[in-house]
């Protein structure tokens, strides 16, 4: 095993049992999708449209009601007869009561019931769309930071790897000063060098601590939770263009919310020329009535039974706001056709340019892995030769850049590789939730 792979073990090793808990991105997931937020949100506003998909919202069923209607009078009450007498009474008290059960329904209004009920249960798929959408999008912020955690893992794990390199230059170089054999000026820009690469691992640790608690909120759980994530970028290269697109037409979720959309403008269309045919109704009931007069031919009277009736109306004028309302109905559906073919054309144009990164990234892998190997060779070399003193610190330190910036590269060509893979497959709908 060559000393560059010694020392990124040892750097990895030492970083990752300062750790305490195994977050794996399954759980990391998981947990997500049972705590996060805009996820719980975005499923209750589900629940309200699937709980708003009735009948009764349709206006299909009969409402039933009951009534009391009770009016009571104490009058001064002066009567002329038809022969010319007259009759008064102070104080005369009246009383009426209406009680009882009625029903009405509408049972033909030009159809725009039955357009309701189509447009209450799209509103529901709408709503499920939306749904998924929201679960998509946050789910994918949890994949992105997870990997994000891994690249800064690595980066963390080169640059320890350059501190241990600085260390032995300072150590080397002070010791070649004991002998006689090195200026002092070279244990100096050693131990500058070691105090760079320090710097650089504090912040880069303290970057990595604050994507963790990113990680920690898109959870919602304590954000000073303390983890690590596993250290490999796994990818999937079988990933294609022409299946992706055609994916994404059929599940992309935005999209098929916009779909939805559209068909929810026709069905207002349709219910809006549903005004320009009569109206039905239906009433009926069963009341009990019972009333009392202090002066009159009729002091007391009752009765009971059952009362029903029908009524239609027809829209002859109404100002011409019919014609207005349809007009601007169809605008409406208009507007939905636009936004939909601009949906596909917005998601096919992300589509193929997150491919063309996708598959330059993974070319990327490659080259970046192959200078990292030559980085490490050359590192080696270099560090053997410094040992013997045949070359300068400037030329171990080139040589040591050299190889933390491969490092870096190659961490990042991956992390970028992932992040395209990832937003590809939320786009065609088929991002892993488990």
């Amino acid at each position: 095993m060559s000393r560059k792979y010694l020392y990124l073990l040892f750097a990895f090793i030492s970083f990752t049992v300062q750790s305490q808990e195994v977050l794996t991105l399954e759980e990391a997931i998981e947990i997500a999708l049972e705590n996060n937020f805009e996820i719980k949100i975005a499923k209750n506003n589900a629940k309200i449209n699937e709980t708003n998909n009735n009948l009764a919202n349709a206006g299909l069923l009969p409402t039933i009601s009951a009534n009391l209607n009770n009016n009571n009078s104490q009058l001064n009450t002066k009567q002329t007869q038809a022969d010319g007498s007259v009759r008064e009474l102070n104080n005369a008290k009246n009383f009426s009561l209406n009680y009882g059960v009625g029903l009405d329904w509408t049972i033909f209004d030009g159809l725009s019931m039955f357009a309701k009920k189509e447009q209450l249960s799209v509103l529901e798929a709408q709503g499920k769309s939306e749904m998924q959408a929201t679960i998509l999008n946050r789910i994918s912020n949890v994949y992105i930071t997870y990997y994000d955690l891994i690249q800064q893992q690595q980066v963390i794990a080169s640059i320890d790897s350059a501190i241990v390199i600085s260390n032995q230059r300072v150590t080397t170089a002070q010791n070649r000063f004991t002998i006689g054999k090195a200026s002092k000026l070279e244990v100096l820009n050693a131990q500058v060098d070691l105090n760079t690469d320090r710097s650089l691992l504090l912040n880069q640790k303290q970057f990595y601590k604050n994507t963790k608690i990113k990680l920690n909120e898109l959870l919602t759980r304590d954000l000073q939770t303390d983890f690590k994530v596993i250290n490999e970028i796994s990818f999937d290269e079988n990933l294609e263009y022409t299946k992706l697109k055609e994916l994404a037409s059929k599940q992309n979720p935005q999209l098929q919310a916009q779909i939805l959309s559209k068909k929810i403008a026709d069905l207002n269309l349709k219910q809006i020329k549903g005004n320009r045919y009569p109206t039905v109704r239906l009433s009926s009931g069963y009341n009990f009535t019972r009333s009392e007069a202090s002066l009159g031919f009729i002091t007391q009277s009752s009765g009971q039974g059952f009362v029903y009736g029908i009524t239609a109306s027809v829209p002859i004028f109404n100002g011409l706001l019919q014609n207005r309302r349809e007009k601007t109905a169809k605008y409406e559906v208009e507007n939905a056709t636009y936004v939909v073919e601009q949906q596909k054309l917005t998601l096919e144009s992300k589509i193929a340019s997150l491919y063309e990164s996708y598959q330059t990234n993974l070319e990327l892998i490659k080259i970046e892995a192959e200078n990292v190997e030559i980085a490490g060779k050359n590192l080696d070399i270099t560090l053997a030769k410094f040992k013997i003193g045949t070359i300068t610190t400037i030329e171990v330190r080139t040589a040591q850049q050299n190889f933390i910036e491969a490092s870096v590269r190659y961490a990042n060509a991956q992390y970028q590789t992932k992040l395209s893979e990832i937003n590809l497959k939320e786009l065609a709908g088929i991002l892993s939730l488990k």
